[in-house]
């Protein structure tokens, strides 16, 4: 897990990710591993070692020619791992004991997981700690600032998968005290300024859900407000399609009320939901994330109202360096 199979620069050749970048956009680049225990998937990019940190230096530097502002998401999977990708063949840590049941992934293949381990009272420290150097590691490879998500952070926070009867367990403020140590220290580190926030308490994945969502949003948000970060990205119900934003309108907006900061709403919009979400104030920014692996030119295919290629989910989690992350066209092909 020392390097970065799906970004280096040689395997990208002209595709570069200083493609997707535009003056002044914000980029995040997405699900890091922040530790050897953090990884859930093979292929996926890390933060914890010096060669990492080498390695990602070119690509934001590439970013950065670019007029772009980049953050790293810093991530830790938990319970959806599996035992080749954990140190030693051992058992994923997480919140729980309870493991996660086979997931079918959209290349039609089913992910099985292992037995979790549950993280006992004094390990917790150390991996607030593996947040912080994460964080360290990220100013030190050039990145702007970073963006705090795991899910397990969220296998802390969610009552359906913690059960836990510790100061980490049971009420909502014991099961958000995990990822709040973790924002300490994190901008104890590097800054608020420097610190955005990945919240999905609508999320149901990997069985990880929460009997009150909007409770969750609430409390992390107004939370958060005393440590003055920099964003919260949050994400819309699962499947935020436009049928069911239309059933379920304004899910955000209390969180968007409640929080201080630059609020950042995300989950399946296209060009015309996403100027309309902003004119309304129904949220500051908005966040691409399918559209944009799709259209490594979106900005500039939003602009000009072209029309978007069609992604494909088959081919979102795929170990090619190039199918499904730099083989979609730009609207000049020779760009």
């Amino acid at each position: 897990m020392d390097t970065l199979p799906l970004l280096t620069p040689h395997k990208m050749g002209k595709f570069d990710l200083s493609h997707r970048a535009t003056k002044g956009g914000l980029l995040i680049a997405e699900a890091t591993g922040l530790s050897d225990t953090a990884q859930g998937y093979p292929d996926t990019p890390g933060i914890w070692t010096k060669k990492q940190v080498e390695a990602w230096k070119p690509i934001v530097d590439a970013v950065h020619k670019k007029g772009g502002v980049f953050f790293c998401q810093i991530w830790h999977a938990g319970r959806a791992s599996t035992y080749d990708l954990q140190p030693n063949g051992q058992a994923p840590i997480s919140s729980t004991d309870k493991p996660v049941t086979p997931q079918t992934m959209p290349g039609g293949y089913v992910m099985t997981y292992a037995n979790p381990r549950r993280l006992g009272t004094c390990e917790i420290p150390h991996v607030v700690n593996d947040y912080r150097v994460a964080a360290k590691n990220a100013i030190e490879a050039g990145f702007d600032g970073v963006e705090i998500h795991g899910y397990l952070l969220e296998q802390f926070m969610m009552d359906n998968a913690n059960d836990r009867t510790d100061e980490y367990g049971g009420s909502l403020e014991n099961r958000c005290r995990f990822a709040l140590e973790i924002v300490e220290a994190v901008i104890d580190e590097i800054g608020a300024d420097r610190v955005g926030m990945r919240l999905q308490p609508f999320s149901d994945q990997l069985d990880c859900w929460d009997s009150d969502p909007e409770a969750v949003g609430l409390y992390m948000v107004k939370s958060l407000n005393k440590y003055n970060i920099l964003y919260c990205n949050t994400v819309e119900p699962r499947m935020a399609t436009t049928e069911v934003r239309q059933q379920t309108p304004h899910r955000l907006l209390p969180m968007r009320k409640a929080f201080n900061g630059t609020f950042i709403a995300a989950g399946g919009y296209d060009r015309e939901e996403g100027n309309k979400a902003v004119g309304e104030g129904y949220t500051d920014l908005v966040a691409y994330g399918r559209w944009f692996l799709a259209n490594p030119d979106l900005p500039k295919r939003f602009e000009l109202n072209a029309p978007l290629n069609t992604y494909d989910r088959r081919t979102f989690y795929g170990s090619d360096p190039a199918v499904g992350y730099t083989d979609y066209p730009f609207l000049d092909s020779s760009d």
